[in-house]
């Protein structure tokens, strides 16, 4: 296990300040408003522009948040982003992975997923995109597998995920897919319920064609996402999956909610709880940190020091309350930080150069466990 402690002063400096000076002017602008107006320094038309702006950004604005499930979903499922606008689903191929096909996976209650499958590095190549026998052959030739959950925002195309199903492709057999409404997949209003029942889809079509080891992964908002599809599979009687990495992860979305980009502007309002945060942690919990509790496989969190989304101290708070609520039966929980100095931030742990042996000994780690007969069935 790998953990870096290493001094965040300037950070925290930059941070107390920020907090010191948004807690402090955000209530004064009306005044400093008044003030300029009375000096002549702006036109009372002016002002009262002004005055009106402030009061619907930090008054009415928070309370039609507050009320809203439709704004609450877009802050969360970034589904309007449609970024490249030319994506082409269909032909993996052209973003580098050779040996990779598109295909479509339909849930219960009828919403189609697009899904890449990209062969392991060492697989023999299929030179014929379309011949679905032999992909499909190629799923339970024993090799390991792999499910990548995506974050809140891009699709299974984004240029970073691909430099990481690259990594991913020297030890396992991939799978991408695109939540719904994302990507190709089927315009359906995503929830948390529904995007965890879109991975639990995927993975039981794989585990119906295989019997080979299948670990999941998730990146960022898919970190919950794979969590709670990994607690959701124990209660069925299916094969679990042999291991569960956690790239980038947050505790839960009560403490998340404070460090999204837009939330900057109105966090230091005393109304911010009751308008943004109880909302948004009542509409989606993503409480990771309780479903993680409940896990009965190993578990690999990463992190990036340096990350400004989902900022470091969330990862660690979730690897501290899991150590504390996980029993031994169930499996250990590796951390592992990556230095600041990398400039990794919140995408980029797959340019790691000790990744792939951080992933090989955490394969052979779930191995050896599963082997020891040391987890509780």
């Amino acid at each position: 296990m790998t953990e870096s402690f290493r001094s965040h002063s300037n950070d925290e400096v930059v941070e107390s300040i920020a907090t010191f000076t948004g807690g402090l002017l955000l209530p004064l602008l009306p005044v400093i408003f008044a003030l300029l107006a009375y000096f002549d320094v702006i036109t009372f038309g002016v002002f009262k522009v002004s005055l009106s702006i402030f009061f619907f950004l930090f008054v009415i604005f928070p309370i039609i948040y507050k009320y809203s499930y439709t704004l609450q979903r877009y802050a969360v499922f970034l589904t309007f982003v449609h970024v490249p606008l030319n994506a082409d689903y269909k032909n993996p191929q052209n973003y580098g992975l050779k040996n990779s096909r598109n295909f479509y996976i339909s849930t219960d209650d009828g919403v189609d997923l697009g899904v890449w499958q990209i062969l392991p590095e060492n697989a023999s190549q299929i030179n014929d995109d379309n011949d679905e026998l032999s992909f499909q052959k190629v799923i339970n030739n024993g090799q390991d597998i792999i499910i990548y959950s995506h974050g809140n925002g891009g699709t299974r195309l984004s240029s970073h995920r691909i430099e990481m199903y690259q990594v991913l492709r020297k030890y396992f057999h991939v799978f991408a897919l695109d939540y719904r409404g994302y990507g190709d997949s089927t315009r359906a209003s995503p929830s948390e319920s529904a995007v965890v029942n879109d991975v639990l889809t995927v993975y039981q079509w794989i585990r119906n064609r295989t019997k080979s080891n299948i670990f999941i992964w998730g990146h960022s908002l898919g970190t919950s996402i794979s969590s709670h599809v990994v607690l959701k599979i124990q209660n069925l009687s299916i094969e679990r999956p042999l291991g569960l990495i956690l790239e980038s992860p947050f505790n839960n979305m009560r403490d998340e909610v404070g460090e999204f980009p837009l939330a900057q502007l109105f966090k230091h309002l005393p109304w911010f709880g009751a308008t943004v945060v109880g909302p948004m942690a009542e509409n989606f919990p993503f409480t990771t940190d309780k479903y993680i509790c409940g896990i009965n496989i190993p578990i690999m969190i990463l992190h990036a020091e340096d990350d400004k989304v989902v900022p470091f101290k969330l990862g660690h708070k979730l690897y501290k309350s899991a150590k504390e609520c996980r029993l031994d039966h169930q499996g250990d929980i590796l951390f592992h930080s990556f230095d600041g100095k990398y400039q990794f931030g919140h995408k980029y742990i797959c340019r790691a150069t000790d990744l792939p042996d951080k992933i090989s000994d955490f394969v052979n780690y779930a191995y050896e466990t599963k082997n020891k007969n040391k987890l509780q069935y």
